[in-house]
């Protein structure tokens, strides 16, 4: 005896991927003022052309290195590896600053 049964299965539903539509309320800010808090790494790359390696086993405490950089030139720096402006060495009291001349 052989019984067949017919059972009914429903047709898939289309599923979105999108998921249900939700308004981000930080939508309409500026990202800068929901990540202050956000840590950077800010580089200045001072270039020395003709550097070699018996120039860095030759280093030695009280060593100077002369760069191919006028006093009075742009340094530029980089946030996050990503340049954002220039810059040039100023004192400030007994440490060592930098003025932002000019952002990119």
């Amino acid at each position: 005896m052989n019984t067949v049964t017919n059972i009914a299965v429903p047709a898939p539903q289309e599923r979105s991927l999108q998921g249900p539509v939700q308004k981000d309320k930080h939508q309409d800010e500026d990202p800068s003022e929901r990540l202050p808090w956000l840590p950077c790494t800010l580089v200045l790359e001072i270039p020395v052309n003709g550097f070699s390696v018996a120039d860095l086993l030759g280093l030695a405490k009280g060593s100077i290195v002369e760069t191919s950089y006028h006093q009075s030139s742009d340094l530029p720096l980089h946030v996050n590896g990503q340049l954002v402006g220039w810059t040039e060495f100023e004192v400030v009291g007994e440490r060592l600053a930098v003025r932002l001349t000019d952002l990119s």
